[in-house]
């Protein structure tokens, strides 16, 4: 149980009194105890402040950090936020480059008490959730991905709820199935997914949904297609091939694609994904006509992206065999429809294919030459 004490700062933050009714008294009932905490009022950006007139700036909490979007979020935010105000936090132990960035620390998501001892330890306003299996890797361990993928949602759901906390839960081109319209894929539609890391995003969906309207919870999410990145390698999607074919491109010459060469799905270029989660996050409750939005920037297929990358690396060799990941596909979205999204809070995207693989080319290829001028010097 909240309430709202009355008194509120200069800035527009306002104090919350949390109570908590883990102690109890000898006859058994409950008797609380406070903690108090300020918090943000819906204001300018969302998060109660106008930057022009105070340099409090939101606390983030982002879980799941060293996942593909997790660094770069962080990257992002700290530039918007400052440096101590995004924590980044996963269950793996981190590389040096990430030590040194800026605050990291342990957080599991399915251990309840510990997220609640971050967010007041820390003073967190708005939580990240980025941890959860993708769809390929969910469908090799589904036990694990619906503690990951569900329980884990429920947590941060929770702990959302009684700290007041602005909650970002991403979604996915998997959130549909079969049954959807496929190009376009509109926000409200039939769903259906037949993975359990759709399944799983559905059910993050109209979880924070309900928490909205039910308990006024600041939820919000943003359906991702397949997202492309110089910065972290594949890690398991079965969007994966349109980014592992520029390395394979600049290292063997040679792509197994798993997918047939006419399957089309939406995708989009990481400084584009980035950007929309942080404006959309900075976006008043007011302006907003729904809480999960789709988001989007181009639509291609293997043999299209094979001969945007041939451009650069004209002898590479494309073969297509077609695993488990081209059922996956067949039940997404070809062409997924955002309007919603530039109509409310001004979404537009910066890269399409062209621009997308030029931007590709242009970081891998350094990174690429200066690896192998490092094995030729030892070779040497």
């Amino acid at each position: 149980m909240e309430v709202i004490a009355p008194e509120t700062s200069r800035d527009g933050w306002q104090r919350r009194i949390a109570y908590s009714y883990a102690c109890r008294c000898k006859n058994g009932s409950p008797v609380p105890t406070t903690l108090t905490r300020w918090v943000p009022q819906a204001g300018i950006n969302g998060y109660g402040h106008d930057p022009k007139d105070s340099p409090r700036h939101p606390r983030v909490l982002i879980t799941g950090a060293l996942g593909q979007l997790g660094q770069g979020l962080a990257k992002v935010m700290r530039e918007r936020y400052g440096r101590d105000n995004v924590i980044m936090s996963d269950i793996k132990k981190p590389p040096p480059h990430v030590l040194q960035s800026g605050r990291f620390l342990f957080a599991d998501v399915l251990d309840l008490r510990g997220l609640r001892e971050l967010v007041v330890n820390y003073e967190i306003d708005c939580l990240v959730h980025f941890s959860a299996l993708l769809s390929a890797i969910g469908e090799q361990n589904i036990p694990l991905a619906m503690q990951v993928n569900i329980e884990g949602v429920h947590n941060v759901q929770e702990v959302a709820k009684q700290f007041g906390l602005k909650l970002f839960i991403p979604s996915t081109i998997g959130a549909f199935g079969p049954d959807s319209p496929r190009n376009p894929t509109p926000d409200v539609t039939i769903q259906r997914p037949r993975t359990i890391y759709g399944v799983s995003k559905v059910h993050a969906e109209l979880m924070g949904e309900y928490y909205h309207h039910r308990f006024g919870l600041d939820f919000r999410s943003l359906r991702y297609p397949g997202v492309i990145s110089a910065d972290t390698m594949p890690g398991g999607g079965t969007t994966d091939y349109a980014q592992m074919i520029f390395h394979d491109a600049l290292t063997t010459k040679q792509h197994d694609c798993y997918l047939r060469p006419d399957t089309r799905l939406p995708m989009m270029f990481i400084d584009d994904v980035l950007r929309a989660t942080v404006d959309f996050l900075e976006t008043g409750s007011d302006k907003l006509s729904m809480r999960t939005y789709n988001v989007t920037a181009m639509s291609f297929t293997p043999e299209e992206i094979a001969a945007e990358v041939k451009k650069y690396v004209p002898d590479l060799e494309v073969t297509y065999q077609p695993d488990h990941r081209q059922a996956i596909a067949d039940q997404w979205p070809e062409v997924f429809d955002d309007c919603n999204a530039r109509q409310d809070w001004g979404w537009t995207h910066r890269y399409d294919l062209p621009t997308m693989c030029e931007t590709m080319m242009n970081a891998l290829v350094p990174q690429y030459n200066q690896s192998n001028n490092a094995v030729d010097a030892i070779e040497k």
